[in-house]
């Protein structure tokens, strides 16, 4: 029984000591932590020194940090979050898969396969890397991102699509006799969704609001741990992949009030989980098969990673992409996936393809999960500074979170803004097209968004229509009256106050429909007047009488001047303008002159 313990004890040690060595040097070369862990699981595995000989016991125990990593995911996405890309999930989801399917197939029947093999293997290779891409775009950081998140929609979207591919697995079955497997498939599937669904919004909130009360600390890691592999559990019996069920369950907990608790609880086994992941991976590199079927191995996986990279960059240009987004697209989700050992070995028990077979596609398969770290360096090192970044306009961000004030510019003037909100408890949403501004504020905690206001799909992005005030603060006056103009459409009943460069600006902010105009350097310009009357030696309670009368005077004359302000006439050449400024400059300085008698 020690010996048993102390055998299992050296497998443990194996590969917590491989994983420590190999990925800290790949690291060091420039060359990733994906790709440390993938060496040093073929190093240690049935096919380098041997140490291990189940890699797929492995690698299915270490799919629970892909399952962690989507319910990590999944409590960063609301539920409104996640209806808002509905539109990316089926539709760019699906545009993608079945032109990739497509050119797979015909790459199959190319090598001389029948047309259900050679589907069977394009279906089970364009089920991308879920660990991998994940992997890589939290690395940059680039899940939120409006790419990232059309990412994250496809891959949901190939989650979804494994149960019906098992189904015409059976189909395609020659001992098939079962008409109805496909609706009983999707009946089990979809029976197992609305029982999580329903689990997550009446049972889970309370069963942690009952254990906080404990305040015991590993009762809450231990109840984490249970929803997040029940889910996964839940979604595996009813033939979904287990990742799927557990962001699920993370996005039904996205609005929870222990959701950051539960962040923090899963993390550390996400982390150390994953990279078990991409070890069995490593492991399961059959280089005996590879060496024996070696040109049909080698040219399978370059020839199913350039067409599936070429489908995924046409569909990303034909969705307006840039190139050079696109191209990153390709080369990110060009690989075949872990599921695919599923597919592969549903159509292998049911003779749909031989163990040749799927021996090959699973060593394509793999081979390509390795290459492709080596292929997301190259393509930064030798590819991405070679590209036109001139015309590149960085995406808008996704606004996640609506609130009734917001603010748009986060310049000099709209900080100030915005600084004196967030110290009432105030938080506006805040939107600037200055991506060096957007970039620098998050660093210092400041929530904000990138994104050009003047475009009004970004105005409803914000939740204009529902807000109760919009401050515009940007220092283009154009933009300002133009962003005036559109929120005041989209939403008659908004209180709009706008920083004005001019008095002629807000006589056309006042037109465009903003309630209240700031002059950005009135208040400035006043204040210094008051200071060099003071530096005269006035008295300061005079000075402040003065400076207030002066402010109240000012602004009701710029109100009735905007009533009858008309652009198409020159500036000094409107009478009735002249007429009123006239009138309050006399009426301005009687009044000032009567406060100063006060002080004699």
């Amino acid at each position: 029984m020690a010996a048993e313990g102390a055998s299992h004890l050296v497998s443990v040690v194996t590969l917590l000591g491989a994983a420590v060595i190999a990925v800290p040097i790949f690291k060091k070369l420039g060359l990733g932590s994906i790709l440390g862990y993938l060496a040093a699981g073929l190093i240690i595995g049935p096919f380098g020194f041997g140490f291990f000989n189940d890699p797929e016991g492995i690698i299915h125990l270490a799919e629970l940090g892909v399952v962690m990593f989507l319910f990590i995911i999944g409590l960063e996405m609301k539920p409104s979050h996640i209806w808002g890309l509905r539109n990316h999930i089926f539709c760019l989801g699906s545009a993608q898969i079945f032109s990739a399917i497509a050119g797979l197939t015909g790459v199959g029947i190319l090598f001389g396969f029948s047309w259900q093999v050679s589907f069977i293997s394009a279906a089970g290779f364009v089920l991308t890397s879920t660990a991998i891409v994940m992997k890589e775009l939290s690395e940059r950081g680039d899940i939120a991102s409006p790419s990232g998140q059309q990412i994250v929609s496809i891959l949901l979207f190939e989650d979804l699509l494994i149960v019906p591919l098992l189904a015409l697995v059976t189909f395609l079955s020659p001992n098939h006799n079962d008409s109805g497997s496909l609706w009983q498939s999707i009946g089990i599937a979809g029976l197992s969704i609305a029982a999580l669904v329903a689990a997550g919004l009446w049972l889970l909130n309370p069963l942690f609001k009952i254990l906080a009360k404990t305040k015991t600390r590993e009762v809450m890691t231990a109840a984490a741990l249970l929803v997040v592999l029940g889910s996964a559990l839940l979604m595996e019996m009813g033939g979904l992949s287990m990742a799927m069920g557990a962001f699920v369950a993370g996005v039904l907990l996205s609005e929870s009030s222990f959701r950051h608790q539960l962040e923090a609880d899963i993390e550390p086994f996400r982390g150390l989980l994953l990279g078990l992941f991409f070890l069995g991976v490593g492991m399961s590199l059959n280089l005996s098969v590879v060496f024996e079927n070696w040109a049909l191995i080698i040219s399978g996986v370059l020839a199913f990673m350039l067409v599936k990279g070429f489908a995924i960059y046409l569909v990303a240009r034909i969705t307006k992409k840039g190139n050079a987004k696109s191209l990153d697209r390709a080369i990110l989700m060009a690989q075949g996936g872990e599921f695919a050992f599923v597919l592969y070995s549903a159509a292998a028990s049911q003779n749909v393809i031989d163990a040749q077979t799927q021996a090959n596609m699973t060593a394509i398969v793999v081979l390509s999960m390795v290459l492709t770290p080596l292929f997301i360096i190259l393509h930064k090192r030798f590819v991405v500074p070679h590209l036109d970044h001139s015309t590149i306009e960085p995406e808008a961000d996704h606004i996640d979170t609506i609130h009734p004030t917001i603010i748009i510019g986060l310049g000099r003037y709209g900080q100030i803004v915005n600084h004196l909100l967030m110290m009432t408890g105030c938080h506006p949403t805040v939107i600037d097209k200055d991506a060096t501004i957007i970039a620098g504020m998050k660093k210092r905690g400041i929530k904000c968004y990138y994104g050009d206001a003047s475009r009004p799909e970004i105005l409803h992005a914000a939740g204009v229509e529902s807000a109760e005030l919009l401050v515009v603060a940007v220092d283009n006056k154009h933009q300002a009256t133009h962003i005036v103009e559109l929120a005041r459409k989209m939403n008659p009943n908004i209180k709009i106050i706008a920083r004005a460069y001019d008095r002629l600006h807000v006589f056309d902010l006042y037109q465009a429909g903003a309630d209240i105009q700031v002059r950005e350097t009135f208040d400035s310009a006043l204040r210094t007047g008051k200071k060099v009357l003071l530096a005269m030696g006035m008295d300061k309670e005079i000075v402040d009488e003065i400076g207030e009368a002066y402010f109240y005077r000012d602004r009701h004359s710029v109100k009735l001047m905007a009533e009858v302000y008309d652009p198409k006439i020159e500036r000094f050449k409107n009478e009735e303008m002249l007429k009123l400024a006239l009138e309050n400059d006399q009426e301005t300085m009687l009044e000032i002159q009567q406060i100063m008698q006060k002080e004699h």
